[in-house]
């Protein structure tokens, strides 16, 4: 079983906490608030997203990685795949 099927609903519930932070984000620049609770919103959702990351990265590489049975031809490519998600998520 898929570590996103195991941990649906936790992820599922981190996905929605940052959905509602962006639409208090969307709420307070339509308000013109204060650009400190702005820049704090703004900050929020990145905590969340960089937690959901690594609560994923985390699974995806003791599954994928991690494991005893896999190949090394497919641990290499799991590996490139995995460095190519990376470099997108770090740019």
């Amino acid at each position: 079983m898929a570590h996103t099927i195991k941990s649906k609903k936790q992820l599922l519930t981190r996905v929605r906490r940052i959905k509602g932070q962006a639409e208090a984000l969307e709420k307070a620049l339509e308000r013109e608030s204060e650009c400190a609770a702005v820049l704090q919103q703004i900050a929020a959702i990145r905590g969340a997203v960089n937690g959901l990351m690594t609560e994923v990265l985390e699974g995806h590489l003791r599954q994928h990685l991690g494991a005893d049975d896999l190949s090394p031809q497919q641990r290499s490519e799991d590996l490139e795949q995995l460095v190519g998600v990376l470099r997108s998520y770090l740019r």
